[in-house]
């Protein structure tokens, strides 16, 4: 919880290997609610998913986590988009360098993050790592899956209904650490007084509807019970992934502003604004 200007902010995050998986390659982390940097930029939570198939995704998923942390708290000047953004570019960066220092071939993750600032909740996100905005028992999805399934639901050759099931959910044409450079999706969302936040792996989304996030929600409140009982689900359904989540819960906000946001282009996309009421 946070004390800091009377914000009631509770977080709780939790991770497990699977029944199939030798290693977890899953990574969270999640902000100190009490320390300067929160009081200075907000309320900051992430989780990274290393990918399977290619060289020591356990590391890549942490480092990019900590090298994003550092870069945000460390860009001094920069509004919440900018550091975003530079988190993310920095985060590719390094996993991409690491690989060629290890000579390890090819190291890839995804990243999905949250800040929480005020009444404004700013996201960046690159790969199939999801985040879920809870409100009035209804969950929404904030993020796009920057999967090959995902780009032929954006081109509407395949129903979203049906992305669980596909045989090449797991393709992603994004990720961190292939390349020098890569595109984040970076926006921001108004929130409210009890919305909750789930930052979840596609191992626990490929088996969890949406709508069961809602329900879940409903029966826990508070933020651990809420994550375990959601990885408990996906453990039921026996998905051979890493199985990770984050919850936030939203108790009481400030009313803090940052300046001159009323000009920034970045913003949730229309289609989800229609349905976050």
């Amino acid at each position: 919880m946070s004390a800091i200007e009377n914000v009631e902010i509770n977080s709780y995050c939790f991770t497990h290997v699977g029944k199939v998986r030798k290693e977890n390659e899953d990574s969270l982390k999640l902000c100190n609610p009490d320390d300067e940097f929160t009081l200075n930029v907000g309320h900051l939570y992430g989780i990274a998913d290393g990918m399977g198939g290619y060289a020591l995704g356990n590391l890549a998923s942490s480092l990019a986590l900590d090298i994003f942390f550092d870069t945000f708290y460390d860009s001094d000047g920069a509004n919440q988009f900018q550091k975003i953004k530079s988190g993310i570019q920095n985060a590719n960066l390094g996993v991409y360098q690491t690989a060629q220092k290890k000579s390890v071939g090819r190291m890839g993750t995804t990243i999905t993050v949250a800040n929480v600032y005020g009444k404004n909740l700013y996201i960046g996100h690159v790969g199939d790592t999801r985040a879920y905005l809870i409100r009035n028992n209804k969950a929404t999805c904030l993020t796009n899956d920057h999967s090959r399934v995902g780009e032929l639901v954006r081109m509407k050759l395949l129903s979203p209904d049906k992305v669980r099931a596909h045989n090449q959910r797991s393709v992603l044409e994004r990720c961190l650490g292939f390349n020098l450079f890569v595109q984040p999706d970076v926006f921001k969302v108004p929130v409210q007084n009890n919305d909750i936040i789930i930052l979840c792996s596609d191992g626990v989304w490929s088996v969890v509807e949406d709508d069961e996030f809602a329900k879940i929600t409903i029966a826990n409140t508070n933020p651990e019970n809420l994550c375990k009982e959601i990885v408990e689900l996906a453990l039921e359904r026996d998905h051979d992934d890493n199985l990770s989540t984050a919850a936030i819960y939203l108790n009481r906000l400030s009313d803090k502003e940052l300046p001159d946001e009323s000009k920034r282009s970045w913003s949730i996309p229309g289609i989800f604004r229609r349905f976050i009421k």
